[in-house]
């Protein structure tokens, strides 16, 4: 009997990857100018460093930078949540760590889809960072009835997309046609509508709640809010965007400017402010308008301990004691100038971080490594030291809550930002998704065990065979 060749799910995730960037450019023009800028930055970082194109060629992950980009999406109800968590699951997406923005003044929990293991994210590291809007949040109980509504009659997924959705878990894979359909019908749920699909009156209403709130209910489908590619330097492209026409945000949010950068660096275009016809009760179309969708653009660091991030946002808080930044980026020098002098206490080269035990890397044999006989026995740091064994930073394939909050706050105004009495609730968040998260830290410190047991093993054979 004849198997079916089924498309692998990295397949599958880097052609809705490509799929889903040709429609936002379409849709959002200046993403692409961004993308070009931030292609032409890379070049230049890759060029004017060789150790660096080097490091990336060594640990395979040269090629992945240039097609390398995230999204974000924003569901309304436990069960498109559910189903987005079938969907991602095709694509070889899983769920990696519980966020709660609540604590920063937006009324979501979240985690982010993405591939695990160095050969799915090298192969293309897409991920959606997904959150769930918290309606227990809404204080109005009037109006948290009126939303409850309004989302229990939505379907955000096409009839094709669940079929071949449900298709897939059956038989364990799609062929190369239903591949192909798969990634045209899920693309659908992250399209823009421009017809809302609450009244005017209600969307103000919404709007006075919280602005995401508005961005969730008022409206057939989610919509892909943003795609944010990767850049080797933050710095340029943020200082470059305004002579291509497009305005970023006042502060790079994030850790500052580092010579080894750690965790995850963010900035982003103004949100657009776009037109849209909303109903009446009779019947016709009163036209208005909505802001939510803008461009990011992210540099990435090394994943780091929990030690490593525990001091990391102490740091964060310390910073933002003194100053906090202002939406309209009136005490941005101020800011930057305090976060960077905070941030001293932080090591600032890749042996000082190893050594401290705040960041995770994968470790190799080097040529000395590859011709020794003697070597199995010692500890890491030992075969570090005596140049048997090499390492690289592994990369943060995660998000920050304050730093996605300082984005949206900043597009929207602070004035988007609300207090909330922090209220995170993984487990509450994990029923509604129908599975539990992946926990980061232990993911990368498995990663990091698996290249010293390599190392280790790579010694032994070379002893054997002596």
């Amino acid at each position: 009997m004849q198997h079916p060749v089924f498309v692998s799910s990295d397949d599958i995730r880097s052609d809705f990857s490509a799929a889903m960037s040709d429609m936002y450019r379409n849709e959002v023009p200046a993403y692409g100018t961004l993308m070009e800028l931030v292609a032409g930055v890379n070049a230049e970082v890759l060029d004017a460093t060789p150790a660096l194109r080097q490091r990336l060629k060594a640990t395979d992950s040269l090629e992945r930078i240039s097609q390398e980009r995230h999204g974000a999406i924003r569901l309304g109800t436990p069960a498109e949540l559910s189903m987005m968590r079938r969907v991602f699951a095709v694509m070889g997406m899983h769920p990696v760590g519980y966020y709660d923005l609540s604590t920063a003044g937006v009324p979501v929990h979240a985690t982010a889809f993405r591939p695990v293991g160095t050969q799915a994210l090298n192969h293309n590291p897409f991920r959606v960072f997904t959150s769930l809007l918290r309606i227990d949040l809404i204080g109005d109980e009037a109006l948290r009835s009126e939303v409850e509504g309004v989302l229990a009659a939505r379907r955000i997924f096409t009839d094709g997309a669940v079929e071949l959705t449900e298709k897939a878990e059956q038989q364990d894979g799609l062929n190369r046609h239903d591949a192909k359909r798969f990634v045209t019908e899920i693309l659908e749920t992250f399209r823009w509508h421009d017809q809302a699909c609450v009244t005017v009156d209600m969307y103000q209403r919404l709007h006075r709640q919280h602005r995401l709130v508005a961005d969730v209910v008022s409206f057939k489908g989610p919509h892909i809010n943003h795609l944010t590619p990767r850049t080797l330097d933050i710095d340029a492209v943020q200082s470059a965007m305004p002579a291509r026409g497009i305005e970023p945000k006042a502060v790079v949010e994030g850790p500052p400017t580092r010579r080894c950068p750690i965790l995850l660096r963010q900035t982003s275009f103004k949100a657009l402010d776009e037109p849209v016809s909303f109903k009446s009760d009779a019947g016709a179309w009163t036209t208005g308008s909505h802001t939510a969708r803008f461009g990011e653009v992210e540099q990435r660091g090394v994943a780091l301990t929990p030690k490593g991030r525990a001091l990391y946002d102490r740091l964060l808080e310390t910073t933002r004691k003194f100053v906090r930044p202002a939406a309209d980026g009136s005490n941005a020098v101020s800011y930057v100038e305090a976060l960077s002098q905070t941030f001293q206490s932080f090591p600032d080269t890749w042996d000082g971080i190893r050594a401290a035990g705040l960041g995770y890397f994968t470790y190799s044999l080097t040529e000395r490594g590859r011709e020794a006989d003697r070597a199995s026995n010692k500890d890491i740091d030992q075969l570090v030291a005596e140049g048997f064994v090499s390492f690289a930073p592994i990369v943060y394939e995660d998000f920050l809550p304050v730093s996605a909050a300082g984005i949206f706050q900043s597009n929207l105004g602070d004035e988007a930002a609300q207090d909330f009495v922090a209220s995170p609730n993984q487990r509450r968040f994990e029923t509604a998704l129908g599975a539990g998260v992946l926990d980061e830290f232990e993911h990368y410190a498995v990663m990091e065990q698996a290249s010293i047991e390599d190392c280790r093993r790579s010694l032994r054979n070379l002893q054997a065979a002596e």
